[in-house]
């Protein structure tokens, strides 16, 4: 099949973009008000955009609490939604009223960041401490409409790691059981299972033809 986005004339049940974008990483966004009420909510639109600073991204629907409050004080925090974590995740995406702390209402524990105001989940095994850079209205879905999302840009300043997934100086990834975002209702999660490594192809002296180390990952980066 093919079908045009501008006419959204797929002809199914659901629109199966974010069906295909996948996996996509969920970014558990806390921030404060300027009440100083926590606020706590999962996003599917959610991606690392550099390492050198390291910056990440995510986009909001409207303007939810979360973007309110990262205006108001420049500041959030991204944890990251493990297995374990995942009913807890899910409720803390509920459309409760600006005063309620989703921390509270999830059962989940508040962790003192050190580089910014904003708590992390205590629970979680890793976080992202960070300072906005840049709040970007993305297009609108028609020419002449307004603008339905915001791309929230920021800068990790801080990361905290929970040392029980640190082994021989590399993090253990698949260890933490990270969730994923599909479509629809669907998730993923990352096991050791499903985890496998792959060396970098090599490219010849004359840039014209390339090697390739079948794997697993030697540990050098090229």
């Amino acid at each position: 099949m093919h079908y045009d986005t501008a006419q959204r004339d797929h002809g199914l049940p659901h629109d199966p973009f974010k069906a295909l974008v996948v996996p996509r990483p969920i970014g558990w966004i806390a921030t404060l008000g300027k009440d100083g009420v926590a606020n706590l909510a999962p996003y599917s639109f959610f991606n690392a955009v550099s390492d050198r600073p390291p910056m990440v991204m995510f986009s909001s629907g409207g303007t939810k609490d979360s973007l309110r409050n990262i205006e108001d004080t420049g500041e959030f925090t991204c944890s990251i939604a493990s297995w374990a974590l995942r009913e807890a995740m899910n409720l803390s995406s509920a459309p409760v009223a600006a005063g309620v702390d989703e921390f509270e209402l999830a059962g989940l524990t508040k962790a003192p960041s050190r580089a910014v105001k904003p708590p992390r989940v205590a629970e979680a095994p890793a976080a992202f401490e960070c300072k906005l850079w840049q709040l970007l209205p993305l297009p609108p879905a028609r020419p002449g409409g307004t603008s339905a999302y915001t791309m929230v840009l920021g800068t990790v300043v801080g990361v905290y790691i929970d040392d029980a997934f640190i082994k021989d100086g590399l993090v253990q990834t698949a260890e933490m059981r990270p969730l994923a975002r599909l479509g629809y209702m669907d998730y993923s999660v990352l096991t050791p299972e499903s985890l496998f490594t792959m060396n970098r192809p090599l490219a010849s002296d004359d840039g014209l033809q390339a090697t390739l180390d079948p794997g697993p990952w030697d540990g050098v980066f090229r």
